[in-house]
């Protein structure tokens, strides 16, 4: 279940849609300070959340799926964003160097099968960075934003979903830590809820933020006698370059 294109734009647009853009972008910046030179793909409705990167990777596109539908962005210059099937990407084997999944794995029918998805289009290497409701959070509890659709997941699904799927967990981040509210009062608080959240109660964020690299290896079928078993097989990159972050 995919929230409306609209909704999300509205919120966004809103004071609490900037706490939630200004406490999240901060993580990111933290966890992507270099992407010179890189490749990146927003999935879902990541780009309240990909302005920074404009003008320092290559290329940054975002990609939104089709039930949900598509914003043009940014602003100025030509669109960067595609109307897809988040399950049947319009790109070739690793052609990308760095994927934001934000208002995608919760909202998937099929999570594992959006990963399995991303995995094809990153190149060896390659980071993800996904953005989900924390199941034991307070954001995901309400309907007053976002978040509080959908699948949220715990740390332990979203490791397990990212494992599974053949990525690495590298990094877990938290963030929201301020009260779901639009109230006034409640706002001019969220910078110190923010910092001692983090400090005091990081188990209670109101999203978890991951990053996972691509694993090289994936299991494909091989018929031993009259069973089947998985077995590793490397696949060739495709990508210009193969690197890792300083």
């Amino acid at each position: 279940m995919y929230l409306d294109v609209v909704d999300l734009r509205n919120f966004y647009g809103s004071p609490l849609g900037d706490l939630v853009r200004r406490s999240i972008r901060g993580r990111l910046l933290d966890m992507w300070p270099k992407v010179n030179g890189d490749r990146m793909l927003g999935i879902g409705y990541a780009t309240p959340f990909m302005r920074p990167f404009l003008g320092r990777a290559e290329r940054v596109l975002g990609f939104m799926p089709a039930r949900q539908g598509v914003v043009n962005w940014p602003a100025e210059g030509p669109s960067a964003t595609a109307l897809v099937d988040e399950t049947a990407l319009p790109l070739p084997d690793s052609a990308v160097d760095r994927v934001l999944l934000v208002h995608a794995l919760e909202m998937a029918d099929d999570p594992a099968e959006v990963l399995r998805e991303v995995w094809r289009v990153l190149a060896p290497g390659g980071r993800l960075i996904a953005v989900v409701p924390n199941r034991i959070g307070l954001w995901s509890r309400v309907e007053s934003t976002p978040f509080g659709y959908g699948l949220p997941f715990s740390q332990g699904q979203l490791d397990t979903a990212l494992r599974d799927t053949l990525f690495s967990p590298i990094d877990w981040r938290g963030a929201l830590y301020a009260l779901p509210s639009a109230r006034p009062t409640l706002l001019k608080l969220s910078r110190p809820a923010e910092s001692f959240g983090h400090r005091l109660w990081p188990a209670f964020a109101g999203v978890l933020i991951v990053e996972a690299t691509k694993q090289l290896y994936q299991g494909i079928p091989q018929r031993i006698g009259n069973k089947m078993r998985l077995a590793p097989v490397f696949r060739p990159a495709l990508a210009r370059h193969s690197r890792t972050d300083a």
